[in-house]
């Protein structure tokens, strides 16, 4: 496949040392969960493509990329006998497991000028309806940025391949993307998905592999 020109901006040089840390972290936190393909990173870059429509300011663009990047560090608090059960999880399981964008949220606001990420991290389970957790936050009362990545995240989950079924079509993710907004999605972040369909759509076929479209981000400068 020939390379795809980067549509993101080089926020930060590559070598930071924090950058690297919060990278691997991320790739910690996908091999824990049994997540092939770097999930985290995909879903920061993707992310990133939909907050450009609506900001240029790196200090944002830094403040989603993280959040994204880290959106499930939380599940560094679920044990392994939930985070990682074969079976489907009970109600009291699920009470547990719902509790990983609080527990994010705490690590992350704990650290100097996270304060955006960590509210991306606790809101990107919320639903535009209102019928997500852990606030059951709905319509604008989500941040736009955690309205933006549970677009991604749900774009990222359809067109990944999983032990048990192999990844859905960028088409067929799109179509049930699309089906739900105003209900799942805010139709805003819907609309901006749709309208970067030709990035996203290449982005997603080389799975952000090939470094020419994987943006360095440092938030801690």
């Amino acid at each position: 496949m020939a390379a795809v020109a980067s549509p993101l901006p080089d926020l930060v040089s590559a070598g930071d040392m924090h950058a690297e840390f919060a990278e691997a972290l991320a790739s910690a936190l996908d091999a824990r969960e049994h997540e092939t393909g770097q999930h985290s990173k995909r879903v920061a870059c993707h992310t990133l493509v939909l907050a450009r429509r609506f900001t240029a300011e790196p200090q944002v663009l830094r403040q989603v990329y993280w959040g994204a990047l880290l959106h499930d560090i939380g599940k560094i608090g679920i044990a392994d006998r939930i985070l990682l059960k074969a079976g489907p999880l009970t109600p009291e399981e699920w009470q547990v497991m719902r509790t990983h964008p609080e527990i994010g949220h705490r690590i992350l606001a704990a650290v100097p000028g996270m304060a955006q990420a960590a509210e991306i991290v606790l809101a990107h389970e919320e639903r535009f309806d209102g019928s997500g957790y852990p606030r059951r936050l709905a319509g604008a009362a989500i941040p736009l940025w955690a309205r933006l990545f549970a677009v991604i995240d749900t774009l990222d989950a359809m067109t990944s391949d999983r032990p048990y079924r192999k990844g859905l079509s960028y088409n067929d993710a799109e179509a049930e993307i699309s089906h739900l907004a105003g209900t799942q999605f805010d139709p805003q972040a819907v609309r901006a998905f749709m309208a970067e369909e030709a990035t996203l759509r290449a982005m997603v076929a080389a799975k952000c592999l090939d470094p020419d479209m994987v943006p360095a981000v440092d938030v801690l400068q």
